[in-house]
C-alpha cells in the first residue's frame, strides 16, 4: 500500500511561516552588520579615543552646503536615524558623542524656533518650527535630549528652566551641554546628544518622539547622509571644499 506523503495544510502553513522567519532574521542581520554593525565599532573606538578620529567629527554651527540647519554639538555622529537596536526598534534621531566629559560639549539651536520645556523633562527640550524650511506648509519640531547626568542633574542652561514655554530663541542660541542621562541612574548612556526633527500632531502639538514614524529623516536638514537605510557604514562629515588657486 502506497503511504500519502503530501505535506498537511497546518504543516505547509508552518514551513512557510518559519522560511518567512528565517528571511525576514536574514534580511535584518544583514542591514544590522552593513549599517549599525559597521557603526558599533567605530562608536566604541571614538569613545576610546577621539583625539585619534577628529576627521569623523562635525562641528557646532557648521552647515554642510545650503541646508537649512547647523550642526547642533561637536562631536562623531555615531547612530543614524533609522538604525535598529533591537528586533522592531528604529532609532528616531541622531546621536553625537562629542568625545569630552560630562557638561563639556555645547549644544545650540540648530534653526530659530519657540523653546518649550516640560516641567517634568530634566534633559530635554523641544524647539517649534512653525514654518518647515523645506516644506512652509507644515509645522515640525526639533527635539534635544541627554542634556544631564546619570542621576538627572540637568546641563540645560538656567535660561531655560523646566516649565519653560515658547521662548524664541535664535540658531545657534546655547541649549546646555551633553550629559548621559538615561532616566535609569544605574544605566547611563555614553555622554552624547540625541536629536531628532519630530511630526507636529496637526494640532499645534507635537508627536511622542519615542515613535520612529512620528519622526522626520534629517537628512535634508543637514546635508548629510544619515539615513540609516542608505548609509551603509559612512562616516556623516560635510564634503570638503577645495578652493580653486
Amino acid at each position: 500500500m502506497n503511504s500519502d506523503k503530501r505535506i498537511h495544510p497546518v504543516g505547509r502553513l508552518v514551513l512557510f511561516l518559519l522560511m518567512v522567519g528565517i528571511i525576514v532574521i536574514g534580511y535584518q542581520a544583514y542591514r544590522w552588520f552593513n549599517g549599525q554593525g559597521r557603526r558599533a565599532p567605530q562608536v566604541f573606538a571614538w569613545l576610546r579615543d577621539p583625539q585619534s578620529y577628529q576627521h569623523w567629527a562635525v562641528k557646532s554651527g557648521q552647515r554642510c552646503g545650503a541646508v537649512p540647519f547647523a550642526m547642533p554639538t561637536d562631536g562623531f555622529i555615531g547612530f543614524l536615524w533609522g538604525d535598529s537596536f533591537r528586533p522592531g526598534h528604529r532609532h528616531q534621531g541622531l546621536d553625537i558623542f562629542g568625545g569630552e566629559a560630562l557638561n563639556q560639549t555645547p549644544v545650540i539651536a540648530a534653526y530659530p524656533g519657540y523653546l518649550s520645556r516640560l516641567p517634568d523633562w530634566k534633559s530635554s527640550i523641544i524647539i517649534r518650527i512653525p514654518d518647515d524650511p523645506l516644506m512652509p506648509s507644515r509645522q515640525i519640531w526639533t527635539y534635544y535630549t541627554h542634556m544631564a547626568d546619570q542621576e538627572g542633574n540637568s546641563y540645560i542652561v538656567p535660561e531655560f528652566p523646566a516649565g519653560t514655554h515658547e521662548v524664541f530663541v535664535e540658531a545657534g542660541t546655547l541649549l546646555g551641554y551633553q550629559g548621559n542621562f538615561s532616566g535609569d541612574p544605574n544605566n547611563p548612556v555614553g555622554i552624547h546628544l540625541h536629536f531628532s526633527i519630530v511630526k507636529d500632531d496637526g494640532r499645534g502639538k507635537f508627536q511622542n518622539e519615542l515613535e520612529f514614524s512620528n519622526t522626520i529623516d534629517p537628512s535634508p536638514y543637514l546635508g548629510l547622509p544619515v539615513n540609516a537605510e542608505e548609509n551603509q557604514g559612512d562616516i556623516p562629515v560635510c564634503p570638503t571644499v577645495v578652493e580653486s588657486s
